[in-house]
């Protein structure tokens, strides 16, 4: 508005605060866009305009004509002396919380009333940010030729072992909300060459952890003709790339949060899980090999390396996915990886089996049975190259730009084991 000082104007949007003083009355109007300044002096506005503000409640829907005028008072530099304002929509009273953020309501008051809590400026830069991390996701794999790939949610057996799943009844059949889009992605790669996609997953994991959802949302990417080491370089390029996208795009979000993003320098450190296990001993951390990293372990980890950001590679075969390639000189140890940022876990991947018999016998050291595995591992005989790929969790990597520490905060409509609703 800016722009239009001297014309008349039509705003509409929520109050966000109103004072009546009686001789200088304001309101606060908000929209998508921020909020402008509303000034009604006794004795420059019609009558009606100041019987209209004694009426007017906090996140009342007002739409308001008037002229743009210069203002040294007001935040933004101009505000509306209003003509006409018109109450679309009354608001009730009180509040369940206070958009302003003047009263702060706890976790579970912003998740029970969560279009309220959209409302708060906090809510703007998060969501902002989650949302220009998915458009630089996007960008990066279109811009390197890979194809987007819509996989199915509802599948008919495990994609990858070990977790427990979320079981539905398909007509007549057993069937189940996908964990990963995994197997197809595979298929995508092995068929045609780079594929990427934004999914939902499902973990029915008795979790109730900061950093664990039931639902939550995966940015995967899948190529062919390649090994971890391919794999890691993409997802190290894809990080900087939503690192330096979100810090264009989101330079107001990140400020009203007190965030810095620091752009890590390519290519990242890389260090073996064995070598993260004798560090973490020498810290004093009771760890045996074979053991999975805990939160606060992989924290201590980015301590010890000090490195913003950087991945954890050949795990045991024991602890990934049943579809690791294992090494060929030692198959203790799989071609898997995670990428740990800002001491949180936000990737992982692996180079991926491509060989039938191999992937058979995998499946039954994991106690699955290949044949309810017949689909995907009858997709390997038929020529397929090597391929890896690996896995963001979109939840995981709006925690590490915006340093929020519990999941819930930095998901939509969070799903767990304790919440379903809204």
């Amino acid at each position: 508005l800016k722009n239009q000082v001297g014309n008349s104007v039509v705003v509409a949007g929520w109050v966000h605060d109103v004072r009546v003083l009686g001789g200088i009355n304001f309101l606060l109007l908000r929209d998508s866009e921020g909020i402008v300044q509303v000034t009604a002096q006794k004795e420059k506005v019609p009558k009606k305009i100041l019987e209209a503000f004694g009426k007017i409640r906090q996140e009342d829907v007002l739409a308001v004509k008037g002229k743009v005028v210069k203002s040294k008072i007001a935040k933004a530099g101009i505000e509306i002396v209003p003509s006409e304002i018109e109450i679309i929509s009354k608001s009730e009273v009180p509040l369940p919380l206070d958009p302003r953020g003047v009263t702060p309501a706890n976790l579970d008051t912003c998740l029970n009333w969560r279009f309220m809590y959209f409302r708060t400026e906090e809510a703007k830069a998060i969501f902002k940010i989650q949302s220009e991390i998915v458009v630089a996701f996007r960008d990066f794999f279109v811009k390197n030729n890979f194809m987007e790939m819509q996989p199915p949610v509802i599948i008919k057996s495990a994609s990858e072992g070990g977790a427990e799943l979320f079981a539905l009844l398909y007509f007549d059949k057993k069937a189940f909300l996908a964990q990963s889009p995994q197997l197809y992605k595979q298929m995508g790669a092995i068929s045609f060459g780079k594929v990427f996609m934004v999914v939902p997953v499902f973990r029915a994991e008795k979790f109730d952890q900061p950093t664990h959802l039931n639902e939550l949302r995966q940015l995967d990417f899948e190529q062919a003709f390649s090994d971890d080491e391919d794999a890691m370089q993409t997802a190290e390029k894809c990080l900087v790339h939503i690192l330096q996208h979100v810090n264009g795009k989101c330079e107001k979000e990140l400020k009203f949060l007190k965030r810095k993003l620091e752009i890590p320098k390519l290519p990242l450190k890389r260090i073996t899980y064995t070598e993260a296990v004798e560090l973490l001993k020498k810290r004093g951390e009771k760890i045996s090999w074979g053991e999975d990293f805990s939160k606060s372990q992989e924290k201590l980890l980015a301590e010890c390396l000090g490195e913003e950001a950087f991945f954890i590679k050949d795990w045991p075969t024991e602890i990934k996915a049943f579809y690791s390639t294992p090494h060929e000189n030692d198959p203790k140890i799989c071609r898997a990886y995670d990428l740990i940022c800002s001491g949180l876990e936000i990737c992982s991947g692996t180079q991926r089996i491509h060989m039938p018999e191999l992937l058979a016998k995998q499946l039954k050291s994991k106690k699955l049975n290949p044949e309810d595995f017949k689909f995907y591992i009858d997709c390997f005989k038929y020529g397929s190259p090597p391929h890896a790929g690996g896995s963001f969790g979109l939840e995981r990597i709006t925690m590490s730009i915006t340093g929020k520490n519990n999941i819930r905060e930095v998901t939509m409509f969070p799903r767990d084991r304790n919440r379903i609703a809204p």
